[in-house]
């Protein structure tokens, strides 16, 4: 994708580059830091907010849709650390809780032997070489403005990492809190390092009012060792009117390392989600997948960009859709077979399931391949519940909505069947249902 310069700037944009100027003096990080964060922002500026001449963001015109930009969410204060207390008593062990993108450790729970995990702004301040540069992520080779904007304003986030060999048996959980009553802006960009034949499960949740109307731009950035075992789920449920989420995932896979990942969209407002990721040794394993349930005017991209440079590499994307109303769904996917990677297998699928006459769901995927010797395919569906189906439920005595719920629920649950623990497959189940729920409710309403 090639950055275009915009010849004016936004109100969003304008104020965007005031609150770098004005605030990037107090931003963490010494002077290598320092810079990144410099040339960062000045992409951003030479390209400005993606819109629809940008190929992947086509389908969301962020410079259209972003009117302004909304002030930065400043640091919480200990007080107001103190009072999440009681809301977090119901947490999961292991969890990792970042409030308007600052890591909190006070409130985060303990960790198993193996792992640690400090803040973004501690390692910043550090110095590490190391950390610099997986923090800058060069290897994904994303020439997008608004992953540049979240490295210029990353003010915090959390730094895991789990030593080579640790089997860690439960979920480690980063867990996303909201605090201000008036909706704010909040940027930051996490890091998981995973050591070689390691084996864990990293949950990404919100908690509470983590979708409360505001903007999030959030990056995290895994790196995985070789033989490594990673397992991964984000749920992205509870947006809210108005409300802008702006998701960065960065992935690279070491040789002979298996990855999943699982991501649940729900809600109100605009999300983006886009990953990068890069099978970088040879004989890895590495699945995408996900479930977008949509419906009033509630708008949900799915943009992947995976690269296999090494060889013997498996690969496959799966992604669902239920879209009502008026809403909007994308999924944009694009996979890359560098020159040499032979013996590639890659598939991607992208399935919709339209309710309403009024919604919308844009798909494009795409292969690039540079090798002769691979087995790559890609394919996407679009359609109306299959009536044959719905008859024969109904003949079994099951009223036209329950029948139709539980056709709903078996084409999202597939999907989340195949996380593999069993909490998390509760939990995201419990999610769906409580989407189908409220569906149920909204037309029972208006049908009367």
């Amino acid at each position: 994708m090639t950055a275009q310069i915009i010849p004016s700037r936004t109100a969003a944009e304008a104020a965007l580059a005031e609150a770098f100027a004005n605030g990037k003096a107090g931003l963490p990080g010494a002077e290598a830091v320092a810079r990144l964060r410099d040339e960062s922002f000045a992409a951003f500026a030479r390209a400005g907010l993606p819109h629809r001449r940008i190929e992947s963001w086509h389908y969301t015109d962020l410079r259209t849709l972003m009117r302004e930009a909304l002030p930065i969410a400043p640091a919480p204060t200990r007080e107001q650390l103190e009072s999440l207390r009681k809301e977090i008593a119901a947490l999961p062990a292991q969890s990792l809780l970042l409030v308007d993108g600052v890591f909190a450790p006070e409130l985060s729970g303990a960790l198993p032997q193996g792992v640690t995990a400090t803040s973004l702004a501690a390692a910043l301040a550090s110095g590490r070489p190391e950390l610099i540069e997986s923090l800058a992520a060069a290897w994904a080779d994303a020439d997008d403005s608004i992953l540049a904007l979240n490295a210029a304003l990353m003010l915090d986030g959390v730094i895991v990492e789990i030593a080579p060999g640790a089997k860690i048996a439960e979920p480690i959980h980063i867990v996303y809190a909201t605090l201000g009553a008036e909706p704010s802006a909040r940027f930051s960009r996490s890091l998981v390092k995973i050591g070689a034949g390691a084996c864990v499960r990293i949950d990404e949740i919100s908690l509470g009012l983590g979708g409360r109307t505001g903007q999030t731009n959030n990056a995290l950035i895994l790196e995985i060792g070789d033989a490594a075992e990673v397992g991964h789920t984000l749920a992205l449920t509870d947006g809210r009117p108005g409300s802008m989420r702006l998701e960065s995932f960065l992935v690279k896979v070491g040789a002979r390392a298996k990855f999943d990942s699982f991501a649940l969209i729900t809600g109100a407002g605009l999300v983006r989600r886009q990953i990068f990721k890069l099978f970088e040794g040879p004989d890895a394993q590495g699945t995408l997948r996900g479930v977008s349930l949509l419906r009033g005017r509630e708008h949900a991209d799915t943009t992947l960009f995976v690269r296999h440079a090494a060889t013997g590499c498996r690969g496959r994307q799966n992604f669902r859709y239920i879209l009502d109303g008026e809403s909007t769904g994308v999924f944009q996917g694009k996979v890359i077979v560098s020159p040499g990677a032979q013996k590639t297998d890659g598939k991607m699928l992208a399935k919709t399931l339209l309710l309403g006459a009024e919604a919308t769901m844009n798909s494009r995927p795409e292969l690039e391949i540079f090798a002769d010797d691979v087995i790559c395919g890609h394919g996407a569906t679009c359609g109306g519940l299959n009536a044959d189906q719905l008859f024969y439920l109904e003949t079994r005595g099951l009223p036209p909505a329950a029948a139709e719920a539980l056709l709903l629920d078996a084409f999202a649950g597939e999907l989340v069947d195949e996380l593999g623990h069993q909490g998390l497959v509760a939990a995201y189940r419990a999610e769906v249902a409580a989407w189908l729920a409220a569906r149920a409710k909204s037309e029972t309403r208006s049908a009367a």
